[in-house]
C-alpha cells in the first residue's frame, strides 16, 4: 500500500488556486463589483416599482391581450386565468419580483450574447475560444456559480442576477452562431456579387434571416433564466423562488406547489409569447 500511494502524483492544489484567484479578484475590484452590484439592483427595483404602479387586473387584460394578438385565442385565456389565479393565491408581489429578476438577466444575456454570437460567427478562431467557455457555462452545476457570486456582490437580487446571466446567456450566443450560419449560401454569393459590404450583409441579410433562430435562443434564455429563481433564492433573491425554498424548508407541501405553480404559469406565458414572435418573424420573412 506505500509503495502505491507513493507512485501516486501530488493532489493539484486546485481548490486553493480558485479560492486565492477568488480573494485576488474580490480585493483588487471591489469598486467595480460594488458598482456592477448598485446598478443591477436599481435596475430590478426599477423593474419592479414600475410594474407595482400598474393594478393587477390592468397588467393581467394587458398581457392577455398581447398573449392572444401574438400567439392565439387560446393563450391568452390560459394568461389571463393564470395570472389571475397567482393575484388571487397572493403571489402577485413575489411573482413581479420573479419577472424582475428574469427580465434583467435576460436582457443582460442578449446585450452580451448576441454581440458575441454575430462575432463567433464572422470568426473562427473567436468561435472555437468560445464554444469551450459555453459547455463550461451550461454543464457547470448552477450552485458552483453562487459561490464567486457571494464573494463578489454579497447576498440578494444581484448574486442571483449574474448567477442567472452565466446560466442563461449560451444558448442566445449559441444560436445568433446557428442562425447566422444557417443562411444559404446562395443567398449571400449574391449579396457579394451586388457588391455588399460585411457590415451591410450581416445587419440587412444575416440577421433579419437569422431572427427566428436567435428568438428560439432567447427564448431558451428566459427558460433558463426562470429555472434559475429558486436557487438565486437561496443567497436572497426574492420573488417566487424564495417562497419554494422556504416551503421546502418548512416542509409545506401546499404552499410550495402554489408557488412552483405560479413560476409554471409564468414560464408557459413568456414561452409562448416568445415562441410565437419567433415563428411571426419567420413568416414575415417568408
Amino acid at each position: 500500500m506505500a509503495n502505491k500511494e507513493a507512485g501516486l502524483l501530488p493532489k493539484l492544489p486546485l481548490a486553493d488556486w480558485i479560492d486565492t484567484l477568488v480573494d485576488g479578484l474580490t480585493e483588487t475590484f471591489a469598486p467595480v463589483f460594488d458598482g456592477i452590484a448598485e446598478v443591477l439592483e436599481a435596475v430590478v427595483e426599477g423593474i419592479v416599482a414600475a410594474l407595482t404602479l400598474i393594478p393587477s387586473l390592468v397588467f393581467i387584460i394587458f398581457l392577455s391581450l398581447i398573449a392572444w394578438k401574438i400567439c392565439s385565442k387560446g393563450i391568452g385565456l390560459f394568461t389571463f386565468f393564470g395570472l389571475y389565479l397567482i393575484d388571487n393565491l397572493g403571489y402577485w408581489e413575489p411573482m413581479l419580483d420573479t419577472l424582475a429578476l428574469v427580465v434583467t438577466s435576460v436582457i443582460i444575456s442578449v446585450i452580451i450574447g448576441i454581440p458575441v454570437g454575430i462575432w463567433a460567427s464572422q470568426q473562427s478562431t473567436a468561435r472555437k475560444f468560445i464554444t469551450p467557455i459555453l459547455d463550461f457555462m451550461q454543464t457547470m452545476p448552477a450552485f458552483v456559480y453562487l459561490i464567486p457570486a457571494i464573494f463578489f456582490f454579497n447576498i440578494g437580487v444581484v448574486p442571483g442576477v449574474v448567477a442567472s446571466v452565466i446560466f442563461a446567456m449560451p444558448p442566445t450566443i449559441r444560436l445568433t452562431v446557428l442562425g447566422i450560419q444557417q443562411v444559404p449560401a446562395d443567398i449571400i454569393e449574391a449579396t457579394e456579387a451586388f457588391g455588399s459590404t460585411t457590415r451591410q450583409r450581416l445587419l440587412k441579410v444575416q440577421l433579419p434571416l437569422a431572427m427566428p433562430t436567435i428568438m428560439a435562443g432567447i427564448n431558451q434564455s428566459i427558460m433558463l433564466a426562470l429555472s434559475m429563481v429558486v436557487i438565486a433564492s437561496m443567497v436572497g433573491a426574492p420573488g417566487l423562488g424564495a417562497d419554494v425554498y422556504r416551503a421546502v424548508t418548512q416542509i409545506k407541501t401546499g404552499v410550495g406547489f402554489e408557488a412552483g405553480l405560479a413560476i409554471v404559469i409564468i414560464a408557459i406565458v413568456l414561452d409562448r409569447i416568445t415562441q410565437n414572435i419567433g415563428k411571426n418573424k419567420q413568416g414575415g420573412n417568408g
